[in-house]
């Protein structure tokens, strides 16, 4: 059975393993002693061609970028300055318009309202012209109304007069001395 599987027996078999495992007799290879100095010259290669590509290829365009977002910020602080000054402009000219606005509508309220109280006064003093007319009109008909009822009154009195005496004496009075006692009466 064991000629079938190649024609090799044990020591063929020991032989493979040995060489496999051969080379790894000393340990990890980066701490053997042995291959410390090809492999200081191999990263000391590896350190100078890897400065080479950073400082020739990448460091420039890093550089570059840099320069370039550099820029690009103070370009943007430069306009954001600038709207900044256009935006404390265009505040102060709308705050001396809207106190413009505010004294133009002041300057009209004050005119409104004197034109009004000049209204007020004028419509006031063709008031008081119309009452006093009115009143002047009143006293001259209780005057006349007085007058025309003391006329009443004194002929009335007048005639109650000689009622009286023609009653208490029998006699009928002379007009003119009735009138003439009425009168001292109404004097007194």
């Amino acid at each position: 059975m064991a000629e079938s599987h190649g024609g090799a027996k044990g020591p063929a078999a020991g032989a493979h393993t040995e060489a496999d495992g051969g080379h790894h007799s000393g340990g990890f290879p980066p701490f053997e002693s042995s291959t410390y100095a090809s492999q200081l010259v191999s990263l000391a290669i590896f350190f100078v061609l890897l400065y080479v590509i950073v400082s020739k290829l990448a460091l420039p365009k890093v550089g570059g970028a840099i320069e370039a977002r550099q820029n690009k910020i103070e370009g943007d602080l430069t306009e954001a300055q600038r709207l900044k000054d256009q935006s404390e402009a265009a505040l102060k000219a709308y705050e001396s318009e809207l106190a413009s606005a505010r004294s133009r509508a002041q300057a009209i309220g004050n005119e409104s309202r004197d034109k009004a109280n000049a209204q007020a006064d004028a419509e006031r003093k063709a008031l008081e012209e119309q009452l006093a007319a009115k009143l002047a009109e009143a006293e001259k008909t209780i005057a006349s109304t007085r007058t025309t009822a003391m006329s009443n009154v004194r002929g009335i009195a007048a005639d109650a007069a000689g009622q009286i005496v023609q009653q208490l004496t029998g006699i009928i009075p002379d007009a003119t001395s009735v009138n003439a006692a009425v009168d001292a009466s109404l004097k007194g």
